[in-house]
């Protein structure tokens, strides 16, 4: 009797225990998962639901504005769902080493303007292919306002920015610490009038405030789901800028080893065909299969996908140089250039070439992202013996730049080179521009084609900068381009004095040798 009595209760045991390994929890209840997520991961809700009944694993997310520029506390969350882990990864070696990760789609950050700004910034371009360097230089001019979301906390902004730098590089490769030794974006950042902390809060920023950006620059699945959503006078058409474009794949993270059953669950869920339609729908980012069709909307090709830096210095320095996108910074550069008798003829057409360049004569993608852009304060000393002439402006549009131009092509040299005495007179220019406004940025370009050999000597100049205020002598660095006869040995001890660097013209033009120190720390 009592074996016979045992054998149901044995059975009933069993199958309690196959339901709740079927089930993936205890009993009837589903594996509840704690989940850092981005805010751009919002959009899945209702697919959540339907992931819970399916695996028996109900995702509890909670959505941070910094998730992905955070060191997600692995005692809270046992999941961290982002747009890119690449900032993790990059910042954090250790905390992600081994770290099992699942893309579940992808999108890239591009472009979207306004049909009319798109077609006459069309027109400007061979082919009608636009690039991050069209966009950098129609910026420049005023031609083109933007938003972006804040690279210091949003993964859009972020990749955004990478990308614009990698283009301004120019290698095709991840930046390296020397492509971003000197602030190649000043140009860029000019046309930014919008911004905001994360993708989803641009997109409503850009709904609410049409009349004061002409583009917005953010993942190509916001730029669709905008245009659909019936908010906008104009829908934006999407630029996928021909340089490149940095790929976000939105990976679900497993900081819980303990849930890596629960973790696969999903993982496969969530990359099913079926479900990756869903995903389509619903967000507008591209499925991670292969094997399902795009959407129509989805279907132009990607092209060249930018690389992530693999330094963290790289991206330290950008987020400095790029700063608060809500603050407006101010720059000065003061060139003093050499018009002694010696720079006549050839050497004076190379000089005024090299302006011109800089002015926007200049086609090429370096010579977009380093062209003189609004906003920004230049002054222009001609020296010989002396001061020959000075003009400062902000430049506000093309009257500014001709204004400097007509500085260049004036005659008037002088009999003897006066190197050290133009230099102080530009620490004189920088001093007064640093006292009026703190927060300036000032410079100092010294273009000569000869040795000292009138006015003050080296010893004296450094009598004289060594008085200068600390703010002054610790912030304003000198870049002396080397050029003909000039005295290289001497230039370079300038330029090590004072945080610099010198830039040899002799080995290419004086064209590149101005472009190379545009914006130089």
């Amino acid at each position: 009797m009592r074996r016979g009595a045992g054998l149901p209760a044995l059975c009933l045991v069993l199958v309690a225990s196959l339901l709740t390994a079927c089930s993936g929890g205890d009993g009837d209840d589903p594996v509840r998962l704690r989940v850092l997520a981005g805010p751009d991961l919002a959009v899945l809700a209702p697919l959540l639901g339907e992931l819970r009944d399916e695996t028996g694993v109900d995702l509890r997310m909670e959505h941070r504005a910094d998730a992905e520029t955070r060191n997600p506390d692995r005692g809270r969350y046992d999941l961290a769902w982002l747009s890119s882990d690449s900032y993790l990864r990059l910042t954090d070696k250790n905390a992600t080493r081994g770290l099992q990760r699942t893309p579940t789609m992808t999108s890239p950050v591009v472009i979207g303007l306004k049909p009319e700004v798109a077609r006459q910034l069309r027109a400007r371009v061979p082919g009608a292919r636009l690039t991050w360097a069209d966009i950098a230089d129609a910026a420049a001019t005023g031609r083109v306002r933007f938003g972006m979301a804040d690279p210091r906390h949003a993964g859009s902004g972020l990749a955004a920015l990478v990308g614009v730098a990698t283009a301004a590089a120019g290698t095709g490769a991840a930046l390296r610490p020397e492509d971003v030794s000197c602030d190649r974006l000043r140009g860029f950042r000019s046309g930014q009038t919008l911004t905001a902390d994360t993708g989803p809060a641009l997109v409503d920023t850009y709904a609410d405030h049409q009349g004061e950006a002409d583009a917005l620059i953010t993942y190509e699945s916001d730029l669709l789901d905008l245009n659909a959503s019936g908010r906008l006078d104009d829908r934006l058409e999407v630029v996928r800028p021909e340089d490149g474009m940095v790929l976000a794949d939105f990976p679900l993270l497993l900081l819980n080893p303990a849930h890596r059953t629960a973790y696969d669950k999903v993982t496969q869920w969530l990359r099913r065909d079926s479900v990756q339609r869903q995903i389509m729908r619903h967000t507008l980012r591209r499925p991670v299969n292969t094997t399902v069709t795009r959407d129509a909307r989805l279907r132009e090709p990607v092209g060249n996908a930018l690389f992530y830096p693999d330094r963290p210095a790289v991206v330290e320095t950008l987020l400095a140089d790029y700063g608060d996108p809500r603050r407006r910074t101010t720059s000065q550069v003061v060139f003093l250039l050499d018009f002694s008798g010696s720079m006549r003829g050839a050497r004076m057409r190379a000089l005024r070439e090299a302006f011109a360049g800089l002015s926007g004569a200049d086609p090429s993608a370096s010579g977009k992202f380093t062209r003189f852009h609004r906003g920004e304060r230049l002054t222009v000393v001609r020296f010989g013996g002396r001061v020959l002439g000075e003009k400062t402006v902000t430049v506000t549009g093309p009257k500014d730049l001709d204004a400097l131009a007509d500085t260049v092509a004036r005659g008037g040299y002088g009999d003897a080179t006066a190197v050290w005495s133009a230099l102080d007179h530009g620490y004189r220019t920088a001093a007064r521009a640093r006292a009026a406004d703190p927060g300036r940025s000032v410079s100092l370009v010294l273009m000569t084609d000869g040795e000292n050999n009138a006015g003050l000597t080296y010893a004296e100049f450094v009598r004289r900068h060594d008085a200068l205020p600390a703010a002054v002598r610790a912030a304003v660095p000198t870049y002396p381009v080397h050029f003909g006869e000039a005295d290289a040995r001497a230039l370079r001890r300038a330029a090590a004095r004072t945080d610099g660097r010198m830039v040899e013209a002799a080995r290419s033009s004086l064209s590149e040798a101005f472009k190379e120190i545009r914006g130089c720390h």
